[in-house]
C-alpha cells in the first residue's frame, strides 16, 4: 500500500495485485478498513476546477479590443460633448456586457448541474456481502461487480470476466467495445488501449459480467489525469476573437489617421487650433461603432440558444462562431461519425423476410411484408422470432425527454426496440436460469458438425 500508485497493474498476476492491495475477492474489505482507506485516499471523484468569481467573470467580458476603444470614447465624449452622450455609449458597452455575462453563466450552472447528475452508484462486495454503494465511496482494494449496462466506477484490475465487453470511447477514442480478460499480466510498456485485464473510470460495459478490484480512485485515474490535462491548457484564441482584434487595431489606426488628417487640414486653412482639436475628437467618438460589439454578442447568444436546444453547452459565446468555421474533421479509423447506434432492418422466419421500419432507438416503427402490415397473430413464427431476441437480453431501454436510450450493448438494444415496434413487453414473469457465453457456444459448436455457429455481438 505504500507505493500504491506506482505499480504496473496490469503486468502484475491477480493474486499480487490482490496481496498488494491486502483485500479478499471472495469477502472484499470490512467496515473498518473502508472507513480507514476513505480516511486515507478521500471520496472517489475529480476534484473541482476552481471557478471564477461572479465579479471576475463580469470583468472579463471588458476583455475585448472593441470595448477598449468605445470606453475611450465614451470618456472623451464626456468631455467634448457633455455626460448624455457619453452615458449612451456607457449604455452601449454595459448592454453588450450583461448579454455576455448571462450567458456564460447560464452555460456555468448548466455544466454544473450535469456534472452533479454523473453520479453514480457501484455494485461491490464488501464483507462477504454484495452492496448497492455511492461510487464516491469507493476505496482502492474494493471488489466492484460489473454487468452490461453499468458505468466502471473506478479503475479496477479485472479479477473475473465472462464474455466481458467494454466501451472505451470516452478514455481511447476506439468506438469498438473492447473484449476483456482476466488472464495472464501484460508487458509493462503495453499501452492503455491494449490493457485487457483492466476496466477504467468513466467508461461502459456493454457487455457480458466480470469483477475486478479497485487499483485507483477520484485524480489518480485515467480520467483523472486526462481531467487535470484539460484543466492545465491555455485558452486558444477563436477565429472570431482574432479578427475582432486585428478589426480593433486597423479601426483604431484609421481613426487616428482621418482625426489627424481633419486637424491638419484645418489647420492649414485658417481655422482655430483649439477648434480643429475638438472637431478632430468629435470625428474619432463619431467614427467608432458603438453597436458592433453587442450586435456580435446578440448574434453569438442567438447561436448559443440555437445549440442549447440541440442539447449542446457552449461554454464560452465565441465558440459558437468557431464551430462554424470548421472546415476540416478529421477521424480515424472507419472515417465516420456516428451515434453508435444499431437498428433491425430486416428479420427472416418461415422463410419470409420482414421489413423493419424506423430508425434509432425510438420504438415507433412497423414490420411490414411487401408493403403491408404484419398482424403478429397471423405469423408465429415472427412472433416466437422477436420474442427471443427480447428474452434472451440484458439491454434495457429508456425515455428521457424526447430521447430513446439504450443501456448495454447496442446490437441488443435493437432487439429490444424491434420488440416494442410490435407491442411486445418483455415478460418478467420468465425467469433466466443460466446464461452461457457466446464464446463457449463457439467452442461447443465447433466440436458438433449440424451445431449452428455462433459469433458475439460486434
Amino acid at each position: 500500500m505504500q507505493t500504491l500508485l506506482s505499480h504496473h497493474w496490469h503486468h502484475l498476476p491477480t493474486g499480487e495485485v490482490l496481496d498488494l492491495l491486502e483485500t479478499d475477492a471472495q469477502q472484499g474489505l470490512d467496515i473498518f478498513e473502508i472507513s480507514h482507506r476513505q480516511q486515507r485516499f478521500g471520496p472517489n471523484a475529480l476534484t473541482p476546477r476552481k471557478r471564477k468569481s461572479a465579479l471576475l467573470r463580469f470583468l472579463e467580458q471588458f476583455n475585448n479590443p472593441l470595448i477598449y476603444i468605445l470606453l475611450i470614447a465614451s470618456i472623451v465624449t464626456a468631455v467634448v460633448k457633455g455626460p448624455v452622450d457619453a452615458a449612451i455609449v456607457v449604455g452601449a458597452v454595459l448592454v453588450n456586457t450583461v448579454i455576455g455575462y448571462l450567458q456564460e453563466s447560464r452555460a456555468e450552472e448548466a455544466i454544473e448541474a450535469l456534472s452533479q447528475t454523473m453520479g453514480a452508484e457501484a455494485t461491490v462486495l464488501r464483507s462477504g456481502e454484495t452492496q448497492r454503494v455511492d461510487a464516491r465511496d469507493l476505496v482502492p482494494g474494493d471488489m466492484v461487480l460489473l454487468q452490461a449496462g453499468d458505468k466502471v466506477p473506478a479503475d479496477l484490475r479485472l479479477v473475473r470476466t465472462r464474455d466481458l465487453q467494454v466501451a472505451e470511447a470516452a478514455l481511447t477514442g476506439e468506438s469498438v467495445p473492447v473484449q476483456k480478460a482476466a488472464d495472464a499480466p501484460l508487458p509493462p510498456d503495453v499501452v492503455l488501449a491494449e490493457r485487457r485485464n483492466m476496466a477504467y473510470a468513466s467508461t461502459l460495459v456493454t457487455y457480458g459480467q466480470g469483477s475486478g478490484v479497485v487499483v485507483s480512485t477520484g485524480d489518480g485515474t485515467e480520467i483523472g489525469r486526462i481531467s487535470e490535462l484539460i484543466a492545465s491548457a491555455q485558452e486558444l484564441q477563436t477565429p472570431l476573437t482574432r479578427n475582432i482584434a486585428h478589426f480593433s487595431h486597423l479601426l483604431v489606426y484609421v481613426i487616428l489617421g482621418l482625426s489627424a488628417l481633419a486637424f491638419l487640414i484645418g489647420v492649414l486653412r485658417g481655422q482655430p487650433a483649439l477648434d480643429m482639436i475638438i472637431t478632430s475628437i468629435a470625428l474619432a467618438v463619431a467614427t467608432i461603432p458603438e453597436g458592433l460589439p453587442t450586435a456580435v454578442t446578440v448574434t453569438l447568444a442567438i447561436g448559443v440558444s440555437r445549440m442549447a436546444r440541440r442539447r449542446a453547452i457552449i461554454r464560452r459565446l465565441p465558440a459558437v462562431e468557431a464551430l462554424g468555421s470548421t472546415t476540416v474533421i478529421c477521424s480515424d479509423k472507419t472515417g465516420t461519425l456516428t451515434q453508435n447506434q444499431m437498428t433491425v432492418r430486416q428479420i427472416v422466419a418461415g422463410d419470409l423476410r420482414y421489413e423493419v421500419s424506423g430508425s434509432g432507438y425510438d420504438p415507433a416503427g412497423e414490420i411490414t411484408h411487401q408493403g403491408n402490415t404484419v398482424a403478429l397473430d397471423a405469423r408465429p413464427a415472427l412472433t416466437e422470432c422477436i420474442r427471443a431476441g427480447l428474452l434472451c437480453n440484458d439491454s434495457k431501454l429508456s425515455r428521457e425527454g424526447e430521447l430513446w436510450q439504450v443501456q448495454g450493448d447496442p446490437t441488443e438494444g435493437a432487439l429490444v426496440v424491434s420488440a416494442l415496434n410490435v407491442f411486445l413487453e418483455r415478460e418478467e414473469t420468465q425467469q433466466r436460469l443460466h446464461s452461457l457465453p457466446a464464446r463457449a457456444l463457439r467452442v461447443a459448436a465447433s466440436g458438433h458438425g449440424d451445431a449452428p455457429c455462433l459469433s458475439s455481438p460486434p
